[in-house]
């Protein structure tokens, strides 16, 4: 499941409903107190990571209706909701107008201890036969049948879902109307219990806050560590737990019959009860301790913070790690230096690139503001009289997160790199060092960047004319490279996007002369990248990244099966292969390997121009 929206009521600062979209990357920028912690709070309430408490709820607001709700897509083909019958969503009518799957909590903050209510909010039916269906038990959906003439014919009427639809296909007009349908009775308590394993980890890395118990388990990446192996393997743990299921019931099945056989009397009314509701991630305990023992969450936030670096990273590199992860980062900026923030932010996009990955963060700095792409962005803009409201990517947004936190400090800036994503600036951040070492009009642009003398702008595409609106009043030069992506006589993806830069005083578009950057890497410096890829020459208007995903892929499976992969698998593992070649490929590229390559010279004619603005 993929989380789409939240929507917040009564809650802190948010008295009235507000709503924000959330994608694969979402980035909360606001001022101080704006109430992006909130929403991110918020979140671990709903996800069960913190309790609410009494002082959750809105001021002035009603505090018997503080009110989280998430809205899902992406959702499962089918889910188990009654023992081992599989269904779905849709044909049980438990999802909303936008056939996403809508939770609602509301919890009553008058108490000290609040109150929770679950609700899902769906278009169900309102017919008198068909409104309270998920409630019946199997016998009383039996008579249910009866009653109302279904076909029973071919349907299995042990299983509840099969007598369900036999009911609603008798009952013909169901007077679909969207109402929230409480999951306290006992047969939809037993359907949200499926529904709620189903739904995404959230973890919360919070900012530097005082040291609490509760506060330690948010801010340990450890306990996330754990949780997404856990994630990976829950398959095979879950059939083990099965196993030994079946295996205790064999045992006291076997035991009940040898106590009747001795005392029948004892032996009546005896059941097992078995808890096969593990919680896996409560087996396994990590913690890092220091050569002084002191343990990870009693040390300084900028110490937590290069731990979650380091963690982060690597669940962005590791290809087993699970999926169906929300990680949600509160300003992480807090305790490190520029070049933290940047190596942070990267290893937050390359996540979220990866299949069944979401993230969210907060800040308020333009430091970090200006490395996000605007898609991603989401203000949090506060009116005088104190109300909220989202404002999402747009131009008007970027003059008012300009307005708001100011795009730069004073700075030394001579010119922005435009570039279509993170891959490109790592591309171009690296050949620069290696050219610049023995050429010296080239610049090193990973060094001008660590100095302010540039800064690279992942401009997105067609989101470039957004960018160049949002630097506009600076008056610092602007180079934008654009991916060509198609081969001639067809014109530039992106040639209208560049002419409009063109015309533009102080900025400058250019276009690969092959599909993209990846592909002037020499394949000796690919193969040195990863020995074991059995990689054939690419040519220059074909995707590299997906030539080695599959090449990878292939290793282990055959071609059919890599067909029959869906789009978005085939880019995300295009996605992982982007991320080797734009830093290991490129570490291995020397002079002589990117003139045998580039024969017009591009990289090195971009790099010059480059050069040339900063130094004016």
């Amino acid at each position: 499941m993929h989380l789409a929206r939240v929507k917040l009521k009564n809650f802190r600062c948010y008295q009235q409903e507000i709503a924000i979209d959330v994608g694969d990357f979402t980035a909360l920028m606001g001022r101080n107190d704006a109430g992006k912690s909130s929403v991110l709070d918020a979140l671990a309430i709903f996800f069960g990571r913190s309790k609410a408490d009494r002082d959750d709820a809105s001021k002035g607001g009603d505090p018997e209706a503080m009110t989280i709700t998430c809205e899902f897509d992406s959702l499962p083909d089918s889910l188990v909701l009654d023992a081992t019958n599989e269904t779905t969503l849709a044909k049980e009518h438990l999802l909303n107008a936008d056939q996403r799957l809508e939770i609602v909590h509301v919890y009553n903050g008058t108490l000290k201890s609040p109150s929770k209510k679950v609700f899902l909010r769906a278009n169900h039916p309102t017919n008198e036969n068909a409104s309270d269906l998920l409630s019946l038990k199997i016998a009383d959906l039996r008579k249910r049948a009866v009653a109302v003439g279904a076909s029973l014919e071919g349907v299995n009427q042990t299983v509840s879902a099969e007598l369900r639809e036999a009911i609603r296909v008798a009952v013909g007009e169901l007077n679909l109307e969207e109402r929230a349908l409480p999951v306290s009775e006992e047969g939809t308590k037993i359907i949200w219990s499926k529904i709620e394993s189903a739904l995404p980890s959230f973890f919360l890395f919070g900012a530097d806050r005082p040291s609490t118990d509760q506060d330690a388990e948010a801010q340990d990446p450890m306990k996330a560590a754990v949780e997404v192996a856990v994630a990976s393997q829950r398959d095979a743990l879950d059939a083990i737990a099965s196993t030994v299921t079946e295996e205790l019931h064999k045992l006291i099945d076997a035991t009940v019959e040898r106590i009747t056989s001795m005392s029948p009397s004892i032996a009546n009314g005896l059941n097992a009860r078995i808890n096969d509701e593990l919680k896996w991630e409560s087996v396994f305990k990590v913690t890092l301790h220091g050569v002084n023992g002191v343990p990870l969450n009693k040390r300084g936030s900028g110490v937590r913070r290069t731990v979650l670096l380091g963690f982060l990273q690597a669940t962005a590199e590791l290809k087993s790690a699970g999926s169906n992860i929300i990680y949600a980062i509160e300003e992480p900026e807090t305790g490190q230096h520029p070049d933290m923030q940047r190596a942070l932010l990267n290893a937050i996009r390359d996540i979220s690139e990866r299949q069944g990955f979401q993230v969210l963060l907060t800040t308020h700095t333009p430091t970090l503001g200006r490395l996000v792409s605007q898609e991603s962005l989401r203000f949090i803009e506060v009116s005088a009289e104190g109300e909220r409201t989202i404002a999402e990517s747009g131009v008007a947004t970027m003059r008012k997160v300009t307005e708001a936190l100011g795009i730069l400090p004073d700075h030394g800036v001579g010119a922005f790199v435009g570039v279509e994503g993170k891959h490109d600036i790592n591309f171009l951040r690296i050949i620069s060092r290696i050219l610049s070492q023995t050429e010296a009009d080239i610049p090193n642009l990973e060094l001008w960047e660590e100095e302010g003398r540039v800064i690279f702008v992942p401009a997105g595409g067609t989101n470039g004319a957004l960018w160049v609106s949002r630097l506009q009043g600076l008056g610092v030069h602007e180079f934008h490279i654009f991916d060509r992506d198609y081969a001639p006589p067809a014109n530039p993806h992106y040639k209208d996007v560049a002419d409009q830069h063109n015309e533009m005083p102080k900025v400058e578009a250019v276009h690969t002369s092959r599909k993209e950057l990846e592909n002037y890497l020499h394949l000796d410096a690919v193969r040195e990248a990863r020995p074991a890829l059995n990689i054939d020459p690419v040519g220059q208007w074909e995707s590299v990244p997906k030539a080695c995903a599959k090449s990878i892929f292939l290793e282990t499976a055959d071609e059919t099966i890599w067909d029959a992969l869906d789009r978005g698998s085939q880019k995300s593992k295009a996605n992982s292969a982007k991320s080797w070649l734009n830093t290991d490929a490129v570490e291995r590229m020397t002079p002589a390997r990117l003139s045998a390559v580039d024969a017009e010279d591009d990289i090195r004619t971009w790099l010059r121009r480059i050069a040339s603005y900063v130094e004016r």
